[in-house]
């Protein structure tokens, strides 16, 4: 029972770590990264596909990523999905190429950034805090419904507490790249 608790206490950490370092890298940085068009979806043939099923997209230099689109007729379609995702890119088409240059940032925007990945780290480290709650209420209930000992239940809130702090450190260390990145263009 506590074995299955904490199993699914670390699932759902790693999944919101998880999620935090996706966000993290769509985050403009002022260097190009394939990243920053992970979360664009294509409206093709009426469907909403991921940019990377129907374009291959690659970084020839710092400053600019190339989408290559398998299909000539999505080209529209894809120049119009990324410059409706607002992330501040224009594509300039050429047959089935997308060029996207990457403007620099100014000082002023790259402190912006910083505190929008901290913005976005906290919101990880709530999601983590909510998870170590729920599975503390859990283990209080089964030591309350008399199906654990007092002891299993102190050990398995330090278990709990050491995910929690776990987790969180990996957030840590995830803002803290991500911010020298952003402030190291």
């Amino acid at each position: 029972m506590i074995h299955d608790i904490l199993t699914d206490t670390e699932d759902r950490m790693k999944k919101s770590v998880d999620t935090i370092h996706q966000e993290l890298a769509a985050i403009r940085t002022g260097r190009a990264n394939p990243a920053l068009l992970d979360s664009i979806k294509v409206d093709y043939y009426g469907s909403l596909i991921p940019l990377k099923q129907i374009a291959n997209v690659a970084t020839p230099d710092p400053r600019l990523l190339v989408v290559q689109v398998f299909d000539r007729n999505a080209v529209v379609a894809v120049d119009k999905a990324i410059k409706s995702a607002d992330i501040g890119l224009n594509p300039q088409v050429d047959g089935n190429l997308l060029r996207l240059p990457i403007p620099s940032l100014t000082e002023e925007r790259r402190h912006e950034l910083v505190k929008f990945s901290h913005k976005i780290g906290e919101e990880g480290k709530i999601a983590i805090r909510n998870v170590r709650r729920d599975a503390n209420d859990m283990i209080k209930d089964l030591e309350k419904k008399h199906e654990i000992s007092e002891d299993q239940s102190h050990d398995a809130l330090e278990n709990t507490q050491e995910l929690t702090d776990k987790y969180t450190k990996q957030i840590d260390e995830l803002l803290k790249m991500k911010e020298k990145d952003i402030l190291d263009v």
